[in-house]
């Protein structure tokens, strides 16, 4: 299986690069990680609805160029469905056994993402209704994807 998480935004503390590091060597035993990162746009804190959209559409583009065509993706979204641990354990083992070992995880800037990347989007998956930071965000994400892999190996894991 090939797992790969696109992200908008460098990661640039300590804390949360080891976090990712941990779990990407855990991961290592189930699947093939890739982990992209995506320049963000700078954008002020005060920008009309038509200057966000502009920001999410540039950062849009850039996450889009790095998807590849056969990927399953799955968009983090806050309007997405939510799952248990055990759900999205099932969700992973159902889309491998209808041949689709690329899964695509995409994370968005602080605005979220474009329109075009939830339209191209298999899938949309919330965590909660709440916002998180990115660099946080990516951590949760690998820790639930390593935590489905030893649900669906049947190994044991925190409840």
């Amino acid at each position: 299986m090939n797992i790969t998480i696109i992200s908008v935004g460098k990661i640039k503390e300590k804390y949360f690069t080891n976090g990712i590091k941990e779990y990407s060597k855990r991961l290592s035993r189930y699947c093939k990680l890739r982990l992209i990162e995506v320049n963000d746009e700078k954008a002020p804190e005060k920008l009309s609805d038509a200057e966000m959209e502009i920001v999410k559409d540039k950062e849009g583009q850039r996450i889009l160029n790095k998807i590849s065509d056969s990927s399953y993706v799955i968009a983090l979204a806050i309007e997405g469905k939510q799952l248990s641990s055990e759900d999205l354990s099932s969700k992973i083992d159902s889309l491998a056994v209808s041949g689709n070992s690329d899964i695509t995880f995409i994370i968005g800037g602080s605005l979220g993402l474009s329109k075009e990347v939830l339209n191209r989007s298999n899938y949309k998956l919330s965590f909660s209704k709440m916002t998180f930071p990115h660099q946080l965000m990516k951590i949760v994400l690998l820790e639930q994807i390593y935590r489905s892999f030893r649900i669906s190996k049947g190994e044991p894991y925190h409840k």
